[in-house]
């Protein structure tokens, strides 16, 4: 059985999004139906759905920042009642059985987690993501949204919020540590505002100085623009870590060499291009390249807790359903003061 939501799809890469029917599962045993109130765009989905990272699966409807209400649960459902404030982030499914999924790495279960939208679920239908009225998920893959939080600040927080806290906890950041953020962007002004509340002193590397007021506002000591020049030169061996959120191709030798001995370069940021590295400004001062992708349900829900205890949210521009070509070319071109969050109420306009 199913139930027929509004939801925004696009029919193909170039094709504008239309807004349609758009059937959704009733809720199984162990399932909750979420009424949507605020979905983010994420450049995760602009990839997808241009087919830059491949051939999409169309009609598609994208989305993986979801904030909304229980209004349905499924007989067996434990975690959640009708009314709670909940969200879903990247994932709506794995295997539960692998050490991953074990370990609460949901992300990186060993017999592939089932993503939000695009992707293949257990009943063998494409998933389609949050640019819509209604979800129905598993239960064990939605999280609580603090009260202290409004839902549309929250929703970029289940991807945008997870994806530099996780990085910044992983490697421990403290107190006292140089931390760089490279980007300012969606991701990038998360990543300030975390890893300044956990202590560290943070710098934006950008390539400019036109964000530098925003970046102080949430917590950066300074900017600095990478393209001045001998900018790597002066601040060789500055930083403890950087945390890189460009999906855009960036010279690792160059940025390897901002790093103190034992530094780390965690990058978030996925180009889909290959980028070069000469693996001696590895070697060399024992620096640690790695990448980090979202986290487990389990941090999702430890970060949001965070985020409500310190008072984080994401900084937004709230949209209309029949804005979002339009701001897909903003978010492409930086042009987003940072995250553009679609208001679900706006599909009864």
């Amino acid at each position: 059985m199913s139930y027929t939501v509004k939801a925004l799809r696009k029919t193909g890469p170039d094709q504008p999004f239309e807004v349609a029917n758009l059937e959704r599962r009733d809720p199984r045993e162990d399932d909750i139906v979420i009424k949507i109130k605020a979905a983010g765009i994420c450049h995760s989905d602009i990839h997808t759905i241009r087919n830059e990272w491949g051939e999409a699966h169309f009609p598609l409807t994208v989305g993986h920042e979801i904030a909304g209400i229980v209004e349905a649960v499924g007989a067996n459902v434990t975690k959640f009642k009708v009314g709670d404030r909940v969200g879903v982030g990247c994932m709506v499914n794995s295997c539960g059985e692998c050490e991953q999924c074990q370990n609460d790495q949901e992300q990186d279960c060993l017999n592939g987690n089932v993503g939000t939208y695009n992707a293949k679920d257990v009943d063998g239908t494409i998933t389609q993501g949050g640019y819509s009225q209604k979800v129905t998920v598993n239960e064990r893959f939605a999280v609580t949204i603090p009260d202290s939080i409004d839902f549309d600040v929250a929703a970029p927080l289940l991807c945008a919020g997870i994806t530099t806290y996780s990085p910044l906890a992983r490697w421990n950041v403290k107190e006292g540590q140089k931390v760089a953020v490279l980007g300012l962007g969606g991701l990038g002004h998360m990543g300030v505002q975390i890893a300044a509340t956990m202590g560290a002193d943070v710098t934006v590397l950008s390539r400019s100085l036109k964000k530098e007021e925003a970046a102080k506002k949430l917590g950066a000591t300074r900017t600095l623009a990478t393209t001045e020049d001998g900018f790597f030169e002066e601040h060789k061996g500055e930083f403890d870590l950087i945390l890189n959120t460009i999906s855009a191709p960036v010279d690792l030798d160059a940025y390897l060499s901002l790093l103190k001995p034992h530094g780390i370069f965690s990058t978030v940021g996925l180009p889909p291009e290959a980028l070069e590295l000469h693996m001696g400004k590895l070697i060399i001062g024992g620096k640690v390249l790695t990448g980090n992708n979202i986290g487990g349900i389990k941090e999702t829900q430890e970060m949001l807790d965070f985020c409500a205890k310190h008072g984080i949210v994401s900084v937004i521009e709230k949209i209309s359903v029949d804005q979002v070509d339009e701001y897909y070319d903003k978010v492409v071109d930086g042009d987003v003061i940072f995250r553009a969050v679609i208001d679900t109420e706006t599909f009864e306009k």
